[in-house]
């Protein structure tokens, strides 16, 4: 039986994440869920489609009773010491990010970074940082990837630009909301309740 190409795609898709969820180091993980429960509160950000992942993850975290914020939206709180931004950039150099993380980490806050680069600017001011390794097109100055990434056309791979980091990252946030129920005796109908209902 034939497989539909797209659904060869996904296939495709699937098992890279396979692939690079086993090769992701425990010790940064469990780093990352210790800074997510001793914060006061949670910042997102991102940029492009790593900044609808940052708000995804709000999302759930709000629904697990964190105090969770976007940064850049107009109910978003002023940051204090003893909160965390949790930053979505597959370079770890996208400039508009980076200059908030840097203002965060001035402020006093904790910057945590979910990356495929370890050697980046952000990466070199987070307090904790995650690696999901990917496979990405090359472009010359990567802190202008984002302004890059939505002009570019030419697409080299069967998940071109960014996706398998974006797809991988949204992957992982979400086992991360999984493992934080877990830890926290949390059950889905206590989600439930913080559920929007004014839809």
């Amino acid at each position: 039986m034939t497989v539909h190409p797209v659904k060869k795609m996904m296939q495709m898709m699937a098992a890279r994440i396979m692939i690079i969820s086993d090769g992701m180091s425990d010790e940064e993980i469990d780093t990352f869920i210790s800074e997510i429960l001793n914060a006061n509160r949670v910042y997102t950000l991102g940029a492009g489609r790593s900044g609808l992942v940052a708000k995804a993850f709000a999302m759930r975290l709000m629904h697990l009773g964190f105090r969770a914020y976007v940064v850049g939206e107009t109910v978003t709180p002023a940051m204090k010491p003893g909160d965390a931004l949790i930053v979505f950039s597959g370079s770890g150099a996208t400039r508009t990010v980076a200059d908030i993380a840097e203002t965060a980490k001035n402020i006093g806050g904790k910057v945590c970074l979910i990356t495929s680069k370890r050697d980046s600017r952000i990466a070199r001011i987070a307090d904790c940082v995650v690696i999901i390794e990917s496979q990405r097109d090359r472009v010359a100055d990567e802190s202008a990837e984002f302004e890059i990434r939505q002009m570019m056309g030419e697409h080299r791979s069967f998940a071109p630009l960014g996706t398998i980091f974006e797809t991988t990252a949204m992957v992982f946030a979400d086992a991360i909301i999984s493992r934080l129920m877990e830890i926290m005796s949390c059950r889905p109908e206590d989600l439930q309740c913080r559920h929007a209902n004014i839809e």
